[in-house]
């Protein structure tokens, strides 16, 4: 019997004729087409920068850009948010004409400190020094500071230093005076303490640590204290 497969040219007339099927092709001929057809992008656009995209996009078919378009405008989005978020980064000097745009006015999702000090005061210098360290470690918090009386008007000394926390221009905390920031003595990741309790940095410290401070002190104290002797005792009650 003659193989319907057979390349002759009575099973061409007879495949024309629709008395044969087609023939088949053989099966590495068929993986070798497949390999061949251009592969959809979209596969792949998840790894591609915005640029990439862009140099890219001639290549898409229809079914591709509408994902594409998608994927973009969401990349676009998440970097206009780490742009805004990571706005700021040091501590910035203002003056009473700029309290309204950069403290009331300064945007949807943003936390301020302004620190109101004055020259010559040690522990307003201390803080300065603090809120700069502070201001590149948390740059998405805008860190802001200004001469207390060009911002207030007869603002007293006594209650320098003074900080002020806002939140989408609404005042959320404020510290005010010497007392308040425990002097001299005062830390710097004491201070980003003191900030994150407001929501103001979200600080990675696990604990307060004055905390610590307070707890060695109450050990070195109750180390230092006199035992007194079950003899002493005795002889109070005679």
């Amino acid at each position: 019997m003659q193989d319907p497969n057979e390349d002759t040219e009575w099973n061409d007339i007879l495949r024309r004729k629709g008395i044969l099927p087609p023939k088949e092709k053989p099966e590495e001929e068929e993986d070798d087409e497949q390999l061949l057809q251009p592969q959809s992008i979209v596969k792949t656009y998840e790894s591609m920068t915005l640029e990439e995209l862009e140099e890219n996009e001639d290549e898409f078919n229809d079914e591709d850009e509408l994902a594409m378009e998608m994927y973009r405008q969401k990349r676009l989005a998440e970097w206009k948010a780490n742009q805004i978020k990571n706005a700021f980064g040091e501590l910035t000097e203002i003056s009473g004409q700029d309290y309204v745009l950069e403290v009331n006015k300064a945007g949807a999702g943003i936390w301020v400190v302004l620190h109101l000090y004055k020259q010559g005061i040690p522990l307003c210098t201390l803080i300065n020094q603090h809120l700069s360290i502070l201001a590149n470690k948390f740059p998405q918090t805008k860190f802001l500071r200004s001469i207390s009386t060009t911002c207030i008007p007869n603002y007293p000394d006594r209650n320098l230093p003074t900080i002020f926390i806002y939140y989408e221009g609404e005042m959320k905390a404020q510290f005010i005076g010497p007392l308040v920031f425990g002097g001299m003595n005062l830390k710097c990741d004491e201070l980003e303490w003191r900030l994150s309790e407001t929501g103001a940095v979200k600080t990675d410290l696990e604990e307060n640590p004055r905390k610590q401070i307070q707890d060695q002190l109450m050990t070195s104290i109750r180390c230092s204290a006199p035992h007194r002797r079950d003899g002493d005792e005795d002889s109070d009650e005679d």
